[in-house]
């Protein structure tokens, strides 16, 4: 009897602790998408840059559409599993002569989902 009491509490303690662990989530790598566009950066924008300058500051846009030859936008985004922590939208206009005129900066710290 006291063998079986012993077994019993082994089997308790066990089920306990596997459903324990079950809790615990597991490791989540941050996801970085985009250009990352940090303030120092923005900070050095300045009108009648040329596009090559741009790019030598911000890098590729990441969207370049042949509908809007004079928009160049940049996109930002980090997450963590389904969290989105934050993210940033920048879009840049340029005039005929090829020259930035100006440009948008967005950013949306978010919280949990």
């Amino acid at each position: 009897m006291k063998q079986l009491t012993k077994l019993f509490l082994i089997s308790i303690i066990c089920i306990v602790g596997a459903n324990s662990c079950s809790t615990f989530a597991p490791f989540q790598v941050p996801i970085l998408q985009g250009n990352i566009i940090q303030d120092k950066d923005v900070a050095q924008l300045a009108k009648g840059l040329t596009r090559d300058q741009v790019q030598y500051l911000l890098g590729t846009p990441l969207l370049s559409s042949p509908l809007h030859p004079k928009r160049w936008d940049y996109f930002y985004s980090i997450k963590v599993g389904e969290q989105t922590l934050g993210e940033k939208k920048l879009s840049l206009f340029f005039n005929a002569e090829e020259r930035l005129d100006s440009w948008i900066l967005e950013e949306a710290s978010v919280g949990e989902d």
